[in-house]
């Protein structure tokens, strides 16, 4: 079991998974795209998460890339690496399997469709930290799971030596203005949402996990580095010039519009997995401009 947390601060990119136009994950991309995010000084990556499109994928898949990913990385940077799941069992028994590939922490979303109670995610999180030797990061996102990990059970699961950190995507500032003074020094409370992430480190973050970054690696680790550093004048002048941005990889469901706008600047095909498909003409032609705008394309 974890004895020390990892430092894991910064911008972290939420990684895509490139594939081929018939749906198959390509490697050949995914290669170019982690030493692109290296030289860009992204400050980690993070794989097989909701952008990653890891609910798409097989188990296999999943823990094809997750070593495919960590080989790329040699040690460079951290990798973190998906992990959930509805069943408590099935989350764990991934855990442990992605915990041989040896990453520097593992993502847990909380268990979707299910809803379960406090309680119920409680133990469902001890479950998965008892059982593996990497440290787990919480991952709350309502929006898309149909449950809420609650400020109170965050706080009872951050005494658990091997939970790390959370990665909170509900885009409510006033719970890291109050955990941020409740949890440990080293626990790694991270923004999931672009649009407030600037507001959520100087609440008190410790950095964002990233849609972003996947376009705009060296900004978003500019100011994230500097609101860490205090110097949250500068980080907002850097920040201000992506709103934009924010705004409109989410003009439709993540990840079908940063997909899309990787592929307009060259980094990887336009291949999705079903049900997931190309945005639309609109959606497109407003991607496009933005990324103009930006000098990205």
């Amino acid at each position: 079991m974890t004895e020390v947390r990892p430092k894991i601060q910064g911008s972290l990119v939420a990684l895509v998974t490139p594939m081929t136009a018939d749906g198959c994950i390509d490697f050949e991309q995914l290669h170019r795209l982690v030493e692109w995010h290296v030289q860009q000084e992204t400050d980690g990556l993070v794989i097989m998460g909701t952008t990653g499109e890891s609910s798409l994928v097989s188990d296999q898949e999943l823990l094809e890339v997750v070593a495919k990913v960590i080989d790329f990385v040699k040690g460079r940077i951290p990798v973190i690496a998906g992990c959930g799941a509805t069943s408590t069992k099935k989350a764990v028994d991934l855990a442990k399997q992605l915990a041989e590939l040896e990453p520097d922490a593992l993502l847990c979303v909380t268990p979707y469709y299910v809803k379960p109670e406090q309680n119920g995610l409680i133990a469902h999180y001890k479950a998965i930290a008892d059982s593996s030797k990497i440290g787990i990061i919480l991952y709350n996102v309502p929006g898309r799971t149909g449950c809420d990990l609650s400020r109170e059970s965050v706080l009872e699961l951050s005494t658990n030596k091997n939970i790390i950190g959370l990665k909170d995507a509900t885009g409510e500032l006033e719970r890291v203005s109050s955990l941020s003074k409740q949890l440990p020094e080293d626990f790694a409370l991270l923004s999931g949402d672009d649009e407030t992430a600037y507001d959520f480190i100087a609440l008190g973050g410790k950095g964002v996990i990233s849609v972003t970054a996947n376009v705009t690696p060296n900004k978003m680790a500019q100011w994230t580095n500097l609101a860490i550093a205090g110097e949250l004048t500068s980080a907002k002048r850097v920040f201000g010039e992506l709103v934009s941005l924010h705004k409109v990889l989410f003009v439709e469901s993540n990840p079908i519009p940063v997909k899309w706008a990787l592929h307009l600047m060259d980094k990887i095909s336009s291949g999705y997995r079903l049900p997931l498909l190309e945005p639309s003409t609109a959606s497109k032609k407003l991607i496009k401009q933005r990324l103009e705008e930006h000098g990205l394309v």
